[in-house]
């Protein structure tokens, strides 16, 4: 693999931590999530999907200081020429915490991430994690109080929201409080399909299935169910990135809409009106995509789809770390620069743009 060495400034907006406190509480936990480790080994493995949680090779993944030691992110940062992160914390959020307790662990999560931010002023900015179990009037007090976090710039969300998918109409006044409080949404998927679908060999395979096919598809699907139901007319100035370079939704763009458009149904039921938007407009207007696709042929589909000041580089760190025995160079890393210069080229306004110009001006990263 050549080494692709970045000249202008890198801005990574898909990197992830699990603060010392988001630790503990997974070390708490005998259910998914949780951190453990399983003999005769010692070493602690964090288990966040349901395929993980079975006796096989597959069982969960290693959990090191990368995780949670913010100074092992600015490290990483220095080996791979990256200026400012946009942190977030990862999959699965806080989704599974009692509705109870979801105001407070929230609220303590989101004030770590962002002290851990002021660490490094500059070099670090985040995406809040919403306490979605708790119900509409606690998220919507805490979207308030993000306001007062110097560092916050977003929230991440996953795809089922509040329990039901992101059509879910309960989810339209967060929706709108979010557009109010111009926060985009970061969207990252986490169940990605039933296990049934891989097969009976599944587990022979690691994490390959569900993270390679089941991520991107699960997110093709919530921002397909979005769209049909209308959230981007009636919150139309909602703003998301994509994880993943949107999964497959810049490569089925063209035949979700020309089902829509040929669907008896949604035109009995009146919804193919003069005002709905296409696909197509929401992407270049709603939508930005990740770079996070390893790949120039996926990163030449999203460009085309949502636009080249649309895409934005990204990590996602600390996950698809190198094997035991490969160089420190991440090569997970090295393709995503190798996909940006290969499909806009190098040391240009194209390229500049995907690797940090866009993140800036669409997220405020200044302080």
């Amino acid at each position: 693999m050549t080494e692709t060495r970045p000249t202008s400034l890198v801005v990574d907006i898909h990197t992830h931590v699990y603060p010392p406190s988001y630790i503990a509480l997974l070390k708490s936990r005998s259910s998914i999530p949780y951190i453990r480790s399983f003999p005769p080994s010692s070493s602690l493995r964090l288990v966040i999907l349901p395929a993980e949680d079975t006796e096989s090779t597959s069982r969960g993944r290693p959990v090191g200081p990368e995780y949670y030691d913010i100074t092992r992110k600015i490290a990483f940062m220095d080996t791979h020429s990256i200026d400012i992160s946009v942190i977030s914390l990862a999959n699965p959020w806080l989704d599974w915490v009692p509705a109870g307790e979801a105001a407070k662990v929230a609220e303590n999560i989101n004030n770590e991430i962002n002290e851990e931010c002021g660490k490094f002023p500059g070099r670090l900015f985040a995406f809040a994690t919403l306490p979605l179990s708790g119900g509409k009037n606690v998220i919507l007090k805490e979207i308030e109080r993000l306001k007062g976090l110097i560092y916050i710039r977003g929230i991440i969300l996953g795809t089922t929201g509040l329990g039901k998918g992101l059509d879910d109409p309960e989810l339209l006044p967060i929706f709108q409080a979010l557009q109010d409080e111009k926060l985009p949404v970061f969207l990252h998927p986490h169940y990605g399909l039933p296990s049934s679908v891989w097969g009976e060999r599944a587990n022979d395979y690691g994490h390959v299935l569900p993270l390679a096919l089941g991520f991107p598809l699960e997110t093709t699907i919530a921002v397909t169910r979005m769209i049909l139901s209308g959230v981007f007319e009636k919150v139309s100035g909602l703003q998301m990135i994509l994880a993943h370079s949107g999964g497959t939704l810049p490569f089925l763009a063209g035949r979700i809409e020309s089902c829509i458009v040929h669907d008896a149904h949604l035109m009995t039921e009146g919804k193919l009106t003069k005002d709905r938007k296409t696909i197509w407009e929401i992407l270049k207007n709603n939508i930005y995509l990740d770079a996070v696709v390893y790949s120039e042929i996926g990163l030449k589909a999203a460009i085309q789809a949502s636009g080249e000041d649309r895409i934005m580089f990204g990590t996602d760190h600390p996950f698809f770390p190198p094997l035991e025995g490969e160089t420190e160079k991440w090569a997970s890393v090295e393709t995503n620069y190798e996909a940006i210069q290969g499909a806009l080229g190098s040391h240009n306004d194209k390229a500049s743009g995907a690797l940090g110009e866009n993140a800036v001006r669409v997220l405020h990263l200044t302080i």
